[in-house]
């Protein structure tokens, strides 16, 4: 059941009653399943090559971590608005490129570790600061990159010659 804040469409609201063997719900979300596996795969490749384009010793800043974290919320942030806002992407976009590609790309966890990691190596000032400075700098990201999708995209609509609708929606024309 979807909380509004999943991050990938619930499978169960898009799928309609099981169909015998192989079909309906279960052929459903073994598709989900496969892209957002494949999609993972991707995106933890990415990460590994910034991780090696970016070591860091025990007591110096994660600038891997960090650079994969808010790269990604800058990049969830675009996506939710091309996704939602923007075009009807087919069913199995969000889940490829939200939960797998940019859930294997960013990473809590190592976040995590990577604080404790500087507490334990005598840093605590620089694993604070990794954690105030990953929080306000991802979610700004976020923000950033809605706001950059959603001007981007009002500027390639306006660039493009308007088409004649009927007026379809319930306020003054």
């Amino acid at each position: 059941m979807s909380t509004g804040h999943d991050t990938a469409p619930s499978v169960r609201s898009r799928t309609g009653p099981r169909r015998g063997r192989g079909g309906g719900r279960r052929r459903r979300a073994w598709d989900v399943l496969l892209v957002v596996s494949l999609g993972g795969g991707l995106g933890a490749a990415g990460r590994h090559a910034v991780d090696l384009a970016l070591p860091h010793g025990p007591t110096s800043f994660p600038w891997s971590t960090y650079t994969a974290n808010v790269v990604g919320c800058l990049l969830i942030g675009v996506l939710m608005v091309l996704v939602v806002d923007v075009w009807a992407a087919p069913r199995l976009v969000r889940p490829f490129l939200g939960v797998g590609v940019l859930g294997g790309f960013t990473t809590f966890s190592t976040y995590a570790v990577e604080t404790r990691q500087l507490v334990d190596a005598g840093a605590p000032r620089m694993a604070f600061g990794y954690l105030a400075a990953t929080l306000l700098s991802a979610l700004l990201a976020v923000q950033l990159g809605v706001v950059a999708a959603r001007v981007a995209t009002r500027v390639g609509r306006a660039a493009r010659p308007t088409r004649s609708h009927s007026h379809t929606g319930g306020g003054p024309r």
